[in-house]
């Protein structure tokens, strides 16, 4: 994850860095996995314990931006001394959580900030930020996870999640993401059942399935071969007559068209 995440952490941290705020990443016990804040903060964030190998757990340090956006496996904002520990309620946490390729929950994006000026209003302005590049990060897990399957961006209204389903050449679902396996109602986590993607859109293959799945190939195969019959049979392995019998049963004419 921190290999895969550490683009996304570089460019979150060009967007706030400036402002005095780090960029945090941590593993789903809360402990800090890497860091990312200027020269000048980052002995400020080193006296609070902030640093890579430190636990940040709602255990180790009660309520905080890291911990309670673990616990609760959603983002939160624990402005100044909203933090349990007053030692800690000089900073603010704009956390979100980042979810695993089988729904888990794999790690915390946090930004922090020491400023005393740094007001609610900006939290919340940072915060979608943080948001979206937990969002980045889990779809480029979720991709290098299944680097061989097809991947589908499902169409729902839903802004908030990513919405991603891995599929291999016969059309069946291999993994989705947290977001997707909520709405097509696939289980929050660990593996899922083998499904034909189709079944999950409305759009089932019905009873001429094979038909369609048949013209479909036939039409690949008609367009790779530019629409030469004699070429396009060769690659299906079948004769020239058999594949003009069988674009005729299927609707095809000679043309893609």
């Amino acid at each position: 994850m921190r290999r895969i995440a550490m683009p996304k952490l570089d460019s979150l941290y060009q967007l706030v860095g400036s402002s005095g705020c780090g960029v945090l990443l941590t593993d789903a016990d809360g402990v800090v996995l890497d860091l990312r804040a200027s020269k000048g903060d980052q002995s400020v964030f080193e006296c609070w314990g902030l640093t890579p190998g430190a636990d940040w757990s709602e255990a180790s340090e009660g309520t905080n931006g890291i911990g309670t956006c673990i616990a609760e496996s959603r983002r939160v904002i624990i402005h100044r001394d909203e933090h349990f520990h007053a030692r800690n309620t000089g900073m603010s946490c704009i956390d979100a959580p980042v979810f695993g390729p089988e729904g888990e929950l794999i790690g915390a994006l946090d930004v922090l900030s020491a400023r005393a000026d740094q007001t609610e209003t900006i939290n919340r302005l940072i915060a979608a930020q943080v948001a979206q590049t937990a969002r980045q990060i889990e779809m480029d897990y979720f991709r290098a996870t299944f680097p061989d399957a097809r991947i589908i961006v499902a169409d729902v209204d839903d802004t908030n999640s990513v919405m991603l389903l891995a599929v291999d050449g016969d059309d069946l679902v291999l993994g989705a993401t947290r977001g997707a396996r909520i709405a097509f109602g696939l289980g929050a986590t660990g593996p899922i059942r083998s499904i034909p993607a189709a079944d999950l859109f409305g759009c089932g293959d019905g009873p001429t399935g094979f038909e369609k799945a048949e013209r479909a190939a036939v039409k690949r195969a008609l367009s790779r071969a530019n629409g030469n019959v004699s070429e396009t049979a060769r690659a299906l392995g079948v004769g020239r007559a058999t594949l003009y019998r069988r674009m005729k049963r299927l609707g095809l004419g000679e043309s893609l068209t």
